[in-house]
């Protein structure tokens, strides 16, 4: 059976965001934003902090299973982190050998480990060991950090030290976020390794869906940038999966949207610093423009703005209900 999974994006695709998708539908599984892990043993509150899913059995409200992702390069380190973090019962631990941040790889994270295969063997041997053997452990991993010439030696490093499944984002650290995707060199890595390989990387639609799949010989994809884009994306691949042919109607789901664009706002008024709040419903809109003619007029509309009330006033004139704050609970 297909799996879709739902990946993180640092600084927007948080636990707000997270249950709002997974409640429209369509995912097996989501993956949280990384926990940096650097130079001490995290309390139990920080994992709780980024993923407040953990008291709630691991899941998010409508019951779909949260992987929480580790970020660091310190072999040692990650295992002690990931057997305090298993103390809470995730549904599985990632790790996080991806990320092209300037900030993390200049300590030598993320993506830049990609040079370092043997080092990832160490890293994901270390956390295998730490965690029960029960807990699911997987990575994430990009094609190199500016070629492909230590491609298929990462992924038998990390292969080999026991993960269960391989998210490969067919792109390169120096690619950054850049079209196209490789899925051709998803699928020599498939070929190469024994453990499962999920694809990622530019699955806009269900047509896109279903070329990366051909493309890369998987049938598990993980959706980023294209879920945030289209909330309802994960459902019309599943309607395309199943045979049906998937029915766009942008105006019904913008209307469906609209109130999920209200509780968003709602809890995030309660995730952050109120300051903060405009310009996190300003970064979903931006994304939301690439699917929604309606989300660019909101867009617009609310970008010079910086006082809740005054995105209030303009919510409410675009036809975006927005909840009492005491029906939204609050996740921290």
């Amino acid at each position: 059976m297909a799996k879709l999974l739902l990946a993180p994006m640092e600084g927007l695709l948080d636990d707000v965001l997270r249950e709002i998708l997974t409640q429209v539908g369509g995912y097996d599984l989501a993956v949280s934003e990384f926990i940096r892990v650097s130079g001490n043993l995290l309390p139990l509150r920080a994992f709780r902090r980024v993923c407040p899913e953990l008291d709630n059995g691991g899941r998010t409200s409508v019951g779909t299973p949260l992987v929480v992702q580790l970020l660091g390069s310190d072999p040692t380190l990650l295992a002690e982190n990931a057997a305090q973090l298993a103390s809470l019962a995730p549904a599985g631990i990632d790790l996080n050998f991806g990320c092209p941040a300037p900030t993390v790889n200049r300590h030598g994270g993320g993506a830049m480990l990609l040079g370092e295969p043997e080092k990832l063997f160490r890293i994901c041997s270390a956390v295998r060991r730490a965690i029960p053997a029960s807990l699911p452990l997987s990575a994430k991993m990009r094609l190199g950090i500016s070629d492909t010439e230590k491609t298929l030696d990462c992924a038998h490093a990390l292969a080999a030290s026991g993960i269960v499944s391989l998210v490969v984002h067919a792109r390169t650290k120096s690619d950054g976020y850049r079209p196209p995707a490789h899925w051709d060199w998803v699928a020599r890595i498939r070929d190469a390794v024994t453990t499962p390989v999920v694809a990622n990387g530019e699955v806009w639609t269900s047509d896109d869906h279903r070329r990366c799949c051909a493309i890369s010989d998987c049938t598990d994809v993980m959706l980023g940038r294209g879920a945030v884009a289209d909330p309802f994306l994960a459902r019309r691949i599943r309607e395309q999966v199943a045979g049906e042919r998937p029915i766009t109607n942008r105006s019904a789901d913008w209307r469906e949207l609209r109130p999920l664009l209200g509780v968003f706002w709602r809890r995030i008024g309660t995730n952050v610093h109120p300051a903060h709040a405009p310009g996190r419903l300003k970064l979903w809109l931006n994304a939301l423009r690439r699917t929604f003619v309606e989300a660019e007029t909101l867009f617009l509309a609310i970008r010079p703005l910086r006082r809740i009330d005054e995105v209030e006033r303009v919510l409410h004139a675009h036809g975006v209900p927005i909840p009492h704050a005491a029906s939204v609970p609050i996740r921290r």
